[in-house]
């Protein structure tokens, strides 16, 4: 179970190049919501705020929990209050670059990962599976004619 602290993903991922600076926060959910797929993973994002006034936005997420704190909480307090209260804090990998954040995991012996490493692991994991090696032509070309006369022998329909 992956605990996500969502806006510092964010900046992280904003500040890596160019490319990811108008990088949103539904975008990183989806990105995270195909990496949690992959990986066969669930997790829970947690952003700071009220967020946008529609949220359904954030519906199609696979396997991803997106949470806003509120006016009068931070990101962080519920992220605490998440390791704090889990039953098994050792399943846990918590993503943040903040101190305070992996502190909190570091008490209850969760995993604490940053934000940057946790993004370069996620991005390389999405990568690999859209890599991975095409189906064999056969499968939709079917066998020749050879090969369908072979098996018909072999099964008994010609002989």
């Amino acid at each position: 179970m992956l605990i996500i602290d969502g806006y510092n993903l964010l900046r992280a991922v904003q500040n890596i190049s160019e490319q990811t600076a108008g990088i949103t926060d539904i975008q990183i959910c989806h990105i995270i919501s195909r990496y949690l797929t992959i990986t066969k993973s669930r997790g829970t994002i947690i952003f700071d705020g009220i967020g946008p006034r529609d949220k359904t936005v954030f519906n199609n997420s696979a396997n991803l929990e997106v949470v806003f704190s509120g006016r009068s909480k931070e990101a962080d307090d519920i992220i605490e209050k998440l390791v704090l209260e889990n039953s098994a804090p050792k399943s846990l990998t918590v993503i943040s670059s903040d101190r305070r954040v992996k502190a909190a995991a570091g008490r209850r012996k969760a995993t604490a990962i940053s934000s940057l490493d946790f993004w370069i692991e996620a991005v390389k994991k999405i990568e690999k599976k859209m890599r991975k090696k095409s189906e064999p032509p056969a499968k939709y070309l079917g066998i020749s004619a050879a090969e369908t006369e072979y098996w018909l022998k072999v099964f008994g329909f010609i002989k």
